[in-house]
């Protein structure tokens, strides 16, 4: 067993910056964790590109090197580039996947119709900032204006500020009630309001 230990080491040495990669990109996202199996393959995948950035890192490094001497290239130079690209590469990501910018180059060059949200549901809240109205199982509707919502729409809950009941004809404003937290699994729909406050400013 003592002379596995060394080995072991070596390949988790290898396959940790992927695993950091895909840690920073699930906690930053809206995406919701896929299997041990499906995790596994992402870190590898993504260990891949981080020790190919790694390899032409060094190459640019050590051609530098030749005129302007810092320091020799060793394992734990390689470690440490490894993982400071998993981190840059895990915002990276990111980044992208909650701005849907690298997608939508891609619809307008045809060459998806997808986006880089992690589902319509998200996308529609992150697109429509606005008042919202909860239609609730038991029939009642809450107004007001979302600050926090689930990721999952059958987990989690809404954060409604100025909130207030509607009914067919009136609606019942919530006095003395800053915010109100509202369960998922009872929303039936939801409806994003116009934004006539803006109209009314232009």
């Amino acid at each position: 067993m003592d002379t596995l230990t060394p080995d072991i080491i070596s390949v988790l040495q290898y396959l940790l910056p992927g695993f950091v990669t895909a840690w920073i990109f699930y906690a930053f996202t809206s995406y919701l964790r896929p299997s041990n199996f499906e995790r596994v393959v992402q870190a590898l995948i993504f260990t891949l590109i981080v020790q190919v950035i790694t390899y032409f890192t060094k190459e640019v490094l050590l051609f530098i090197g030749h005129y302007w001497f810092v320091a020799k290239w060793s394992e734990s130079s390689n470690l440490i580039w490894a993982l400071t690209i998993s981190i840059l590469l895990g915002f990276v990501i990111s980044y992208y996947s909650n701005n849907d910018k690298f997608h939508k180059y891609l619809r307008d060059k045809g060459i998806t119709r997808e986006t880089s949200y992690a589902s319509e549901w998200f996308g529609a809240f992150l697109k429509n900032i606005t008042y919202v109205v909860l239609h609730l199982e038991d029939g009642r509707r809450l107004y007001g204006w979302p600050i926090e919502w689930p990721t999952d729409p059958q987990n989690g809950h809404f954060v409604l500020e100025q909130a207030s009941w509607l009914d067919d004809e009136n609606e019942i404003e919530l006095t003395k009630v800053n915010q109100v937290l509202v369960d998922a699994s009872k929303v039936q729909l939801v409806e994003f309001m116009e934004k006539t406050w803006e109209k009314k400013n232009e």
